[in-house]
């Protein structure tokens, strides 16, 4: 595979990007290597051609935001909202992540090793989450679509103002939010969380090990004995 490798220590930021928006979409199969990346924000954010971008280190706030088609790979933990906003591909955070990872992502895959922050796929709208570790607080608020999985532990307040994004926990979860239950993990459930248990590299975890959480659905419509959840 032919690559091009950029020195953020030496190449401007700005210039990385230029490239990989306008001339890289250009060079099918070619992979776009980033050395000394040392926090930079935005890196290979709004990406949209099926680019392999590889982040050899500690990427800044919204790595990879906006991707569409792209598989970017960072060897190294990640800032706040890493995919934020994610149409499809695949992001890998090989470290840990930040608050806010994968928020109101619409689809594709983002695989975190690693532990991830606060708010984790706030807000998500479709993708699919793999989380490694453990998440923290108010992860999966207001999810509207997908699947969060989470191998570790989960915080307070999961799922808070859930819609229909489903939660897999396999640890112990602190609390749940208003509107989110422990609901029966049928065939199909299973289905999909053993897909993405392989595609995440855990095909050896038995989905048995793991609680879904979904949406009591008490919140979709105003109702006076409901109205200390709101």
């Amino acid at each position: 595979m032919e690559s091009v490798n950029f020195d953020l220590a030496a190449t401007p930021l700005r210039e990385v990007n230029h490239y990989l928006h306008h001339q890289a979409p250009a060079r099918a199969g070619q992979q776009v290597r980033i050395d000394n990346p040392n926090g930079a924000h935005a890196i290979a954010a709004g990406l949209n051609a099926p680019l392999d971008v590889v982040i050899e280190g500690h990427a800044g706030y919204y790595a990879a935001g906006m991707n569409q088609h792209a598989t970017v790979t960072i060897n190294g933990s990640a800032g706040t909202g890493v995919a934020e906003n994610m149409m499809s591909g695949k992001v890998h955070v090989k470290g840990f992540a930040s608050n806010a990872a994968g928020a109101t992502a619409h689809g594709g895959l983002l695989l975190i090793d690693g532990d991830a922050g606060l708010r984790c796929a706030i807000s998500l709208k479709g993708a699919n989450v793999v989380v490694g570790g453990s998440v923290g607080s108010f992860s999966a608020f207001m999810a509207q679509a997908g699947n969060l999985v989470v191998l570790g532990d989960a915080g307070e307040a999961l799922g808070d103002s859930l819609y229909e994004a489903r939660i897999f926990v396999r640890g112990t979860v602190k609390s749940l939010g208003a509107d989110c239950e422990e609901k029966p993990m049928g065939e199909a459930e299973r289905a999909i969380l053993a897909d993405l248990l392989q595609q995440a590299g855990h095909a050896d975890v038995d989905p048995a090990s793991f609680k879904l959480y979904g949406s009591a659905r008490t919140l979709y419509n105003f109702h006076v004995d409901n109205a200390g959840a709101y």
